[in-house]
């Protein structure tokens, strides 16, 4: 492992990383693509890490996915409440699954992490993902059967399937910065969604819950913690390394966008 590197990590013990430990981690026609109409959500961004940053230089390639996202009637109908029911149980179903593979891809940077330090914040951070799949979406699956009735669960649909398993192999077989990069857009993007919609005040109950997961200060909490991480690392990166672990964030913000859409339109297999 490149010196640079090892020293930074070390220095990783819970609580040195800038922004304190996160206490837990809660654990989302083709609109949306450019030339549609647009919904009312401006293409707001979040706040610019300072130029310096990796993570600057992260967010940068993301940001039209971003911005799309913004725009994308999923969101844009949890934070007016107009979302169909249908698609956001759907939503959280699969997002039950690609929960579960998170997860596992979060234990793998846990086990491939060089210091006891980062290994304890991927291990924190994968405990609390199964928490979450546990409560909030067993509490919010059980108000939608109650309401809109039982939906069969036919395990991870397509988009769910290709996501979990590009970021599963990134986090076993690519390098350890390139895995966190693959991981990153998953926390950051959740973050800044989660913030956008608390400011808009969704009337509808179930989706309040959702988005005041996301916007709450424990899940702000972790996501601080991985990009201070990122910064970290990736001031120890040749040029190589780092266009490789930007190419990586820009996949998975991608994938990120295509988790929404087809949630909205409830795509799953065909046969």
């Amino acid at each position: 492992m490149d010196e640079r590197l090892h020293h930074i990590l070390c220095s990783c013990r819970r609580g040195d990383i800038r922004g304190g430990a996160a206490r837990a981690l809660p654990r989302v026609d083709r609109p949306g693509r450019p030339g549609d109409r647009v919904t009312a959500i401006e293409d707001r961004v979040p706040a610019e890490p300072s130029p310096s940053a990796f993570t600057g230089r992260l967010w940068a390639a993301a940001a039209t996915t971003y911005a799309a996202i913004l725009r994308h009637p999923f969101v844009s109908g949890l934070a007016d409440g107009g979302l169909d029911h249908r698609s956001f149980r759907f939503y959280v179903v699969q997002d039950g699954h690609y929960l579960h593979g998170f997860a596992r891809a979060l234990a793998l940077l846990a086990a491939r992490a060089p210091t006891p330090g980062v290994t304890e914040m991927f291990a924190r951070h994968t405990a609390a993902l199964i928490t979450v799949e546990r409560s909030l979406h067993g509490s919010l699956l059980t108000e939608l059967a109650r309401t809109d009735g039982d939906m069969a669960d036919a395990g991870a649909a397509p988009t769910t399937l290709a996501y979990t398993s590009y970021l599963i192999a990134t986090c076993a077989t690519g390098s350890f910065p390139d895995g966190i990069a693959a991981v990153l857009p998953c926390y950051w993007i959740y973050r800044e969604i989660g913030r956008e919609l608390q400011s808009r005040s969704s009337p509808d109950p179930l989706f309040t819950r959702w988005i005041d997961t996301y916007a709450g200060e424990d899940f702000d909490s972790a996501v601080q913690e991985l990009l201070d991480l990122t910064d970290s690392i990736g001031a120890t990166l040749s040029q190589e390394g780092r266009e490789s672990a930007i190419d990586h964030f820009a996949t998975a913000a991608r994938y990120e966008w295509m988790f929404w859409d087809a949630a909205y339109h409830r795509i799953d297999w065909l046969l």
